[in-house]
């Protein structure tokens, strides 16, 4: 009965072990697998007790049989506190080892000396061997070690209860039973008087509980479940190097994508071959900049087809064993859907942005031209400026043109594209010019003089309205000026506002040469077209009292281009 009882248990604790080491994960508790080899080990003495003939055979057993019984607590308390999350010193946990040393060294003494067993006898009782024993002074050292590890368990698993949040609610309930498991199969044998160990039955119930804990501790170690889950569900390579760029060793992945890999043996120094310059320029970019760390590795098709091309995104990082640092370890992360996907999305929108620009020039070209058949229809109203606003916007041209070449102003792409296309503008205050005075054949009356002023002001305000919504705020600007300010002198002696010097703005400015300039050599109804020599002669007296003397250089480059402009017959 007692060999069949015993064997049973040994042959199921053996089954949880092999069962322990098929789930075997890198992540289980290393005093899990102590706890998981010592069982077996214990109850295989006790299966030798159950099969002694003599007091020998049956000492040899009980010797077994503590080789389970004085290590395990130790590793069982270690299991709870790595579970519960508490650190034991090293020193100490020696110190805690080295008592479980010398305990099974008196154990191995027995049968020499009486440290363990002051002596023993030997009988069978109802087919069970039994060895009764006379305890010795390490005996209640052994005792007193087990209550202590026992206590210490309990102890730490209560306060992770209580104080722990982030310790499991379930490991802890699970990691109490095991202890309590042991205590009463020890006493349920001493207090019951029976032949019958039950303390390797308690030992099989607690590997059964002990697997239950494995496969779910696990679970709550994120870092590693993580990093599990990503190399599982998704196409990651790595390959390590130590700090002498010897190759440590690589997955199937990476050597899939890098085929050099299958021909090199490991602790061979990386980068001799021309295949392997890249992942070593990896290697040298982190070496000399840490930040420097992620690069792009691309897949050549076997088809030759760059659609079907394979991207990775590459990153380098240290090889960690624990806190140090022990070489590198490139990560091959497949980014290819990404790309392709940022590459239809740029495709896309480089489609879209072609097609908005093309539509916003289609509009800019219909409000410009709307403009421009405002200022037609105003001019049509004059007798005297016929082709007035088409010369002036070529004068004003030109003149922006040589300011440019000369440099001595400096001008932006924005503002000279602005102010050309604002001089057709700078008359469209003539629509609020009574016809009376607007149509007169000859010199205006100071009366009439006055109120044709008034076309400055009220262009700008015209203006206003019409681009009141437009997006281009500098050009709405530049316009604005442009038909307020053309008539204002250097010298303050202009209208409407009677500005001087650098007050007025820049682009009125150039706008008032241009305009005097096409007036000087156009005929007007109350006088012939002057030749270009008299016009320049003007232009040039009126330097720092009409015109911006800054500007003076500019425009006498310009003259020849005028000159040959009106020259050609210009409206």
């Amino acid at each position: 009965m007692a060999v069949t009882f015993y064997g049973w248990l040994f042959a199921i604790s053996v089954l949880c072990s092999a069962f322990y080491i098929i789930i075997w994960h890198k992540h289980f508790d290393v005093n899990l697998s102590i706890i998981f080899t010592l069982v077996p080990v214990a109850n295989a003495g006790y299966l030798l007790s159950a099969l002694s003939q003599d007091a020998d055979s049956a000492l040899t057993a009980v010797k077994v049989i503590y080789f389970g019984g004085c290590f395990l607590p130790f590793f069982i308390l270690h299991c709870i506190l790595n579970m519960c999350q508490f650190e034991i010193h090293k020193r100490l946990s020696i110190w805690f080892f080295l008592i479980c040393i010398i305990n099974y060294a008196c154990v191995i003494s027995a049968g020499y000396s009486d440290l363990f067993y002051k002596g023993f006898s030997f009988e069978v009782i109802d087919g069970i061997p039994v060895l009764h024993k006379e305890y010795g002074v390490m005996h209640n050292v052994f005792y007193g070690m087990t209550i202590m590890y026992l206590a210490f368990g309990l102890i730490a698993i209560g306060y992770s209860w209580f104080k722990k949040k982030q310790v499991p609610r379930t490991i802890i309930a699970l990691l109490v039973l095991p202890d309590i498991l042991s205590v009463c199969g020890y006493f349920f044998t001493k207090f019951l008087n029976n032949p019958l160990e039950m303390v390797p039955l308690s030992y099989v119930l607690a590997q059964v509980i002990y697997l239950v804990i494995a496969h779910r501790a696990c679970l709550y170690d994120v870092a590693d479940t993580v990093i599990d889950s990503m190399v599982q569900e998704t196409e990651i390579g790595y390959i390590s190097f130590d700090f002498k760029y010897r190759y440590l060793g690589g997955n199937n992945v990476a050597k899939r994508l890098v085929p050099r890999l299958e021909k090199i043996a490991v602790d061979d120094v990386f980068g001799y071959d021309p295949s392997e310059k890249k992942i070593l320029h990896y290697l040298d970019s982190f070496r000399s900049n840490h930040s420097d760390n992620t690069f792009l590795y691309t897949v050549k098709s076997p088809d030759g087809n760059p659609e079907n091309d394979k991207y990775y995104n590459v990153n380098v990082n240290y090889l960690y064993d624990g806190n140090h640092k022990r070489g590198y370890i490139v990560t091959f992360n497949d980014d290819t859907e990404n790309r392709k996907y940022i590459r239809l999305l740029d495709s896309y929108n480089e489609k879209l942005q072609t097609e908005v620009e093309d539509k916003t020039r289609h509009i800019v070209e219909m409000h410009d031209n709307l403009i421009m058949s405002l200022a037609v229809m105003v001019e049509s109203r004059d007798n005297s400026t016929g082709g007035h606003i088409k010369r002036t916007s070529e004068g004003v041209r030109i003149l922006v043109d040589e300011i440019v070449l000369r440099g001595e102003l400096k001008l932006t792409k924005e503002f000279c594209k602005d102010v050309i296309k604002a001089a057709p503008m700078h008359d469209l205050g003539k629509i609020a010019v009574d016809d009376a005075v607007l149509r007169k054949p000859g010199r205006f009356t100071d009366e009439e003089y006055e109120k044709m002023k008034k076309h400055s002001a009220e262009g700008a305000r015209v203006i206003h309205e019409i681009l009141l919504n437009t997006d281009d705020e500098s050009f709405k600007k530049v316009a604005e000026n442009v038909a307020h300010y053309h008539h204002e002198r250097w010298d303050g002696s202009g209208y409407p506002e009677g500005l001087k010097g650098e007050e007025i703005p820049l682009e009125a400015r150039i706008m008032a040469i241009a305009d005097v300039y096409d007036a000087l050599v156009s005929k007007r109804v109350y006088k012939e077209a002057f030749d270009f020599k008299k016009a320049d002669s003007i232009i040039m007296e009126g330097m720092g009292t009409q015109f911006d003397p800054g500007l003076k250089s500019a425009y006498e480059k310009a003259r020849p281009r005028l000159e040959e402009y009106y020259g050609r017959g210009q409206d």
